[in-house]
C-alpha cells in the first residue's frame, strides 16, 4: 500500500469514495451509450444521450463554483451521490417499464428519457467533482499534491475503466437493467465513505459580497494568471476532440471492431491501463522532464491514437492507441492539476476550478455533438463507416492544432 494511503486516514477515506463513485462511472460509460444502441443506431441520439450527459459542464460550473467555496464541500459531495444513485435506480424503472421493441415515437420518449436522467446524472457529477478536487488541498500537504494526484488517478482508472466497463459488459449480458443496479450501490458506498472523512474546519466568510461579485472574484483571479487561463482553453479544445471520437466509440466497436458488450468493456479496460500507467508513472516524468516539457510531450502524442483509429480494422491495434490515448492525458492532468492546486488560494479554489472547468468540461457536450452530427452529414456521400472513421481523423487534426499552438505558447513557470 502507498505511504500516502497508509498514513493518512482521510486521504484514504477521500480515494477509497473516488474509487466507488468511479467503479459507477465506470459502469454508466459503457452502460448508458449500450442502453442506448439498443434503441436506435442513428448517430445524432447518440449523441444527444452524450450531451445530455455533459452539458451540465457548461450550465452549471460557474455557479457550482461559488455554491463550493460557500457550503460545506464534504456534504456536497455526500448529497450529490446520492442523488446519483436516486437516478441509476430511475434508469432501473424506465427499462423495466419501457417498450421490449421500440419505434417511432417510442423511440423518441426513450431517448428523451434517458437523456434527461443522464443530464441529471451529469448534474450531480459537477457538484460532486468540482467539491472533491476542491477538497483535496485540504486532507493532503500541498508538497505531496503530485502524489496524491496520481494516486488518484490510478485508482479512478482502474475503477471508472479497468474494472467498470467489462463489469458492465457482463452485467448487461445477464440482463440490461443489472449494470445500473449496480451502479446505484457503488453511489451509495461512495458517499458513505465520504461522510466518514475528519475534515478540517474552514473559514467561510460570514459576510458575502453578492452571488455574482464571489463569480468575478473568481473570473478576475483566473483573468490576472494567464497561464491558468490558458490551460482552461486548450483543455476545452483537448476535450472536445477527444469527446467527438469518444461518442462515437461505441458505433466503432460494433460495426467496425465487431465487439458485442463484453468485448466493448474489454477494449475500454486497455484505455484504463494506460490511466493506470500514467497515474503511476507520471509524477515521476513531470519531475524529470519538468511541467512544460512534460505537456509539450502529451500534446505531440495526443492525435496518434486518432489517425489509428482512423486506419485500423483491428482490435489488436485499436487498444494499444486508447492505452497511449489515456496515459498521455493522465500526464497532461497530473501536471495541470497540481499546478492549480498549488497556485489557487483556498478560498477562490472552488470557483476558480469552476470557472477553468467551464471553459475546459464545457467544450466536452459540443464535441459529443459534434461528432454524431460530422457522421451523419458525411453518411449519405461516403458510406456509413467511412463517415465513422471520418469523425476521427477531424479529432486528429483537432489535436494537431492544439500540440502547435502548445508547443509556440505555451510555458509554465519551472517552479510549478
Amino acid at each position: 500500500m502507498p505511504a500516502l494511503i497508509r498514513e493518512n486516514r482521510n486521504f484514504r477515506l477521500l480515494i477509497s469514495g473516488a474509487g466507488l463513485s468511479n467503479l459507477s462511472d465506470g459502469i454508466g460509460v459503457l452502460a448508458f451509450p449500450w442502453l442506448a444502441t439498443l434503441i436506435t443506431t442513428d448517430p445524432r441520439a447518440l449523441a444527444l444521450v452524450a450531451f445530455a450527459t455533459r452539458v451540465p459542464w457548461l450550465l452549471w460550473s460557474l455557479p457550482v463554483g461559488v455554491i463550493t467555496d460557500r457550503a460545506d464541500r464534504q456534504q456536497l459531495m455526500v448529497r450529490a451521490d446520492i442523488a446519483r444513485m436516486a437516478l441509476a435506480t430511475a434508469v432501473v424503472a424506465l427499462i423495466v417499464a419501457g417498450p421490449r421493441e421500440a419505434s417511432g415515437a417510442e423511440v423518441i420518449w426513450m431517448i428523451g428519457a434517458l437523456s434527461a436522467l443522464a443530464f441529471l446524472m451529469g448534474t450531480a457529477e459537477v457538484f460532486r467533482d468540482n467539491a472533491a478536487q476542491t477538497a483535496l488541498p485540504s486532507v493532503v500537504d500541498k508538497t505531496r499534491l503530485e502524489e496524491a494526484n496520481g494516486q488518484i488517478w490510478s485508482v479512478e482508472q482502474v475503477m471508472g475503466q479497468f474494472i467498470g466497463p467489462p463489469l458492465a459488459g457482463l452485467l448487461i449480458a445477464l440482463a440490461v437493467p443489472a449494470p445500473f443496479v449496480f451502479e446505484a450501490l457503488g453511489f451509495a458506498l461512495a458517499a458513505w465513505a465520504v461522510w466518514a472523512i475528519a475534515f478540517p474546519a474552514r473559514q467561510i466568510a460570514a459576510q458575502r459580497a453578492g452571488f455574482w461579485r464571489e463569480m468575478r472574484e473568481g473570473w478576475n483571479w483566473l483573468r490576472d494568471h494567464r497561464v491558468i487561463l490558458q490551460l482552461a482553453l486548450m483543455l476545452g479544445g483537448l476535450n472536445a476532440a477527444h469527446m467527438a471520437g469518444f461518442t462515437l466509440l461505441v458505433l466503432y466497436s460494433q460495426e467496425i471492431l465487431g465487439l458485442d458488450a463484453f468485448g466493448y468493456g474489454l477494449l475500454l479496460t486497455a484505455g484504463a491501463a494506460g490511466g493506470v500507467l500514467g497515474g503511476l508513472a507520471n509524477p515521476w516524468i513531470a519531475a524529470r522532464l519538468g511541467a512544460s516539457r512534460s505537456l509539450w510531450i502529451a500534446l505531440a502524442l495526443m492525435p496518434l491514437p486518432f489517425v489509428g483509429l482512423y486506419m485500423t480494422s483491428s482490435i489488436w491495434v485499436a487498444a494499444p492507441l486508447l492505452f497511449l490515448e489515456t496515459f498521455v492525458a493522465v500526464l497532461w492532468n497530473v501536471v495541470t492539476v497540481s499546478y492549480r492546486q498549488r497556485m489557487i488560494p483556498d478560498g477562490l479554489l472552488g470557483r476558480v476550478n469552476s470557472i477553468y472547468r467551464f471553459f475546459g468540461w464545457g467544450m466536452i457536450p459540443l464535441g459529443a455533438l459534434a461528432g454524431g452530427w460530422i457522421m451523419a452529414l458525411a453518411e449519405p456521400s461516403l458510406g456509413r463507416e467511412a463517415a465513422l472513421r471520418l469523425v476521427f481523423l477531424v479529432s486528429a487534426g483537432a489535436f494537431t492544432a492544439l500540440f502547435i499552438y502548445g508547443a509556440a505558447r505555451l510555458r509554465l513557470p519551472k517552479s510549478a
